[in-house]
């Protein structure tokens, strides 16, 4: 039950992200982001409810982060999203 609660407040979270969330979360875990960047893969998150914690959702959402970004910066968001979903 905690488990569902914690992981639907980081969907919703991710729901609504923003460029500068994106630019600061970046900067505290190391991520390489522009903020054309931030702001592209916002509008991208924005509304759509992606669920991070299915792969298929998740591999699909770093596709088009990579498209937006680079290999490198869609590798360690997904070694990210595995920290947090793990």
């Amino acid at each position: 039950m905690e488990l569902i609660l914690i992981q639907k407040i980081v969907l919703q979270r991710l729901n609504q992200i923003t460029a500068n969330d994106l630019l600061r979360y970046a900067k505290q875990y190391g991520v390489s982001l522009t903020s054309h960047q931030a702001a592209e893969v916002a509008k991208l998150m924005n509304g759509k409810n992606i669920n991070i914690f299915n792969d298929s959702e998740r591999h699909r959402l770093l596709k088009q982060v990579e498209a937006i970004t680079s290999k490198q910066t869609a590798q360690t968001v997904n070694d990210l999203f595995n920290q947090f979903t793990s």
